[in-house]
Parts: structure tokens; C-alpha cells; sequence
């Protein structure tokens, strides 16, 4: 029997709870099909750490992730803490526990399912084939860099800095060679070289490393033509690397192509094996409490838990292939169900995908 596997639960706000409930149930069906064992922790992570806490991160929370193989987050954020200061705001909770956890790495795969295409507010025909992966540097560029606002001649100012250093572009572009070089050997580095100075490094940095890589193709794509891409020829880009505000926007864009947001998985990394997991979508709080949630991103989180920090590809590929059967079956929540009436809630829908995994 395999050794059993810490996992720290951070459900957070809004519909975070009810996707991450989900999730764990069919952690527990992996259990029942394999040799797999788990053993979970929960702390506040957020908005609700905030008003429990005082803190988006408190440090007993910080102190379980560290103690864990794993980090399996549902989302943060919300109206109720817009207006707080810096520093009592979920979203700086996020940003530092990225930071406290070395995880520089986000991959959010997008993946179009044949049976979600009319889901799409893209034509199926553009569609078709789309199956990329967004690999993000996550603790650097400007929503690191020093913020501060000043007088000005014509009143007040505001900046945001950017910085880059060459190392960490450098284990950015690492990692997403190796992951082009497990898929079709194609690599896109997007950036904006003919007017940013920290993307000229950039792209200077990505060609160095691509010496060590002379197995995979390299492309340079600028970000405005890259956004433009995405929506005309999307199956063209097979692994896309970036810096952290574009890999942001870009990433959200690619998951739209899917239909639905609520799609998409992520994994953010560090050096070594451990990593978070968490959807790509945001907390919605207009739905949270309702049980209309889409789960399927969290599961599909959970799959690349296993596949990438774990090692358990059988799992994951069963996790995966549960998911497409039950969408192949017709199931939808209201999110990507064209027929509204028909749609099926959070619950629902991660018991189908439960009941689904067989071996």
C-alpha cells in the first residue's frame, strides 16, 4: 500500500466549499479503487480567514501547507472585502502564499471537449483539436514589483513596477520545455520585446535556454498578436510560457475557449514535486450557496494532483475519463448546458463523475 498523502484543504469563499466537497469525494472513490490513501487537513484561508482571523493567511494555515504533500484550494474573494486595504483583501493572501510556498510555476491546461463545443461562444469548426497548456510565471513581473503613488505635474501618479530576473525566467522556461518535450514538442513564449525592456530579457533568457532543449520548437509570439491567435487558430499553440499578467489574461481567455470557466483546472509549482491545486474560476458569489456550481474544474484539479505531484497517472487518467463520460452522456450543470432547464447542481454532478469511475 502506498504511503498515505497529506492534503491541505483550503476551500476559501463563496462557492469554493461546495466545488472542494466535490473534489474530495472522489479522492475517497480513488481510495476505494486503489491502494491510495489520503488523509486530509482543513484551515480559513481568504475572505472568510479575514473575518474570522483578521488575516487572509493565517499563519497556522501557512504552517499546514507546509506540513502538507499538497494543497487543494477552491477559490477566494468576494464584494464584501473589495473596499478593505491591501492587506486585508483575499486577493493578498493568495499572492502570498504563493510566495511563502516558492510556487513561481502556474499550468492551466485548456482542453475542448468535442461534446462542449456549442457550449462555446467560438465556432466548433475554430475549435477543433484545441488542446493547450498555459504555463505562467506566478511570483514576479508587476503585481510584485513596488506600488506606490506620487505628485505629479498634472496631479497624482500612480506606479506599478515590473522586474525580472534572468533567473527566474530562467526555471519558468526550464519547466516549460520539459512539459513541451512530454507533448507535441512545440513550445510558444509570448511576450512584448518591442516595447517592454523586462520582456527583451525575457525572450534573450527563453533563447538561451532552448539550446539545452533542441528537440522542441520555439516560437516568439507577442502578447496582443498571441490574444489574437487564441481566438482564430487555437489547436495551433500546443504549450504557451509567459509572465504573470499576461499569463493571467491569456489563461482566462483560453479557458472561455473550453465554454465555460468553470472547466478549467490549474496547478501552481515550486522546484520539487509539491504543488496547489485549485479551479481557475473565481469564488462567484452570486451562486455561492445555491448548489449550481460547476465542479468539474476542482476534480479535474485534483487529477492533475495526482498526475503531477503524486506520480498516480491510473487515477488520474480514471478521474478524466469519468469526466468525459459523463459529459459525453449529456450531463451538464447550467454554466455549459445549452438547455438551461436541463441542468444538473454541484452535487449531482460530482456523483455522476463518482459513479463513473470504474476500472
Amino acid at each position: 500500500m502506498a504511503e498515505t498523502k497529506k492534503i491541505a484543504v483550503v476551500a476559501g469563499d463563496g462557492i469554493g466549499p461546495e466545488v472542494v466537497a466535490e473534489a474530495i469525494k472522489v479522492m475517497h472513490k480513488v481510495e476505494e479503487l486503489f491502494e491510495y490513501r489520503f488523509e486530509f487537513e482543513e484551515g480559513l484561508f481568504g475572505g472568510i480567514a479575514i473575518d474570522e482571523k483578521g488575516t487572509p493567511l493565517p499563519q497556522d494555515t501557512l504552517e499546514m501547507c507546509k506540513r502538507a504533500d499538497a494543497v487543494l484550494l477552491g477559490a477566494v474573494g468576494g464584494p464584501k472585502w473589495d473596499n478593505n486595504p491591501k492587506e486585508l483583501r483575499p486577493e493578498t493572501g493568495l499572492l502570498g502564499i504563493r510566495k511563502a510556498l516558492g510556487l513561481f510555476s502556474n499550468i492551466r491546461p485548456a482542453v475542448v471537449f468535442d461534446c462542449l463545443k456549442d457550449a462555446s461562444t467560438i465556432k466548433p469548426e475554430v475549435l477543433e483539436g484545441t488542446d493547450l497548456i498555459v504555463v505562467r510565471e506566478l511570483t514576479g513581473g508587476i503585481y510584485f514589483g513596488e506600488k506606490f503613488r506620487r505628485e505629479g505635474e498634472n496631479g497624482q501618479e500612480a506606479v506599478d513596477t515590473c522586474v525580472y530576473s534572468v533567473a527566474e525566467v530562467e526555471r519558468i522556461a526550464k519547466q516549460a520545455f520539459e512539459i513541451a518535450r512530454t507533448r507535441s514538442k512545440r513550445l510558444a513564449s509570448v511576450d512584448k520585446a518591442n516595447v517592454l525592456e523586462t520582456s527583451r530579457l525575457w525572450r534573450e533568457t527563453v533563447i538561451r535556454i532552448s539550446a539545452d532543449y533542441p528537440d522542441v520548437e520555439l516560437e516568439h509570439v507577442l502578447v496582443d498578436n498571441c490574444a489574437m491567435q487564441l481566438l482564430r487558430r487555437p489547436a495551433s499553440f500546443d504549450v504557451i510560457v509567459t509572465e504573470n499578467m499576461f499569463g493571467d489574461i491569456l489563461s482566462d481567455e483560453a479557458a472561455m475557449l473550453t465554454g465555460s470557466i468553470g472547466m478549467l483546472s490549474s496547478a501552481s509549482l515550486g522546484e520539487g514535486a509539491f504543488g496547489l491545486y485549485e479551479p481557475v474560476h473565481g469564488s462567484a458569489p452570486d451562486i455561492a450557496g445555491k448548489g449550481i456550481s460547476n465542479p468539474i474544474a476542482t476534480i479535474l484539479s485534483v487529477a492533475l494532483m495526482f498526475r503531477l505531484t503524486f506520480g498516480y497517472h491510473d487515477a488520474a487518467d480514471l478521474i478524466e475519463r469519468a469526466v468525459k463520460n459523463v459529459l459525453d452522456a449529456g450531463h451538464r450543470t447550467g454554466d455549459i448546458a445549452v438547455d438551461k432547464s436541463k441542468a444538473i447542481g454541484t452535487t449531482a454532478m460530482g456523483d455522476l463523475i463518482v459513479a463513473a469511475m470504474v476500472k
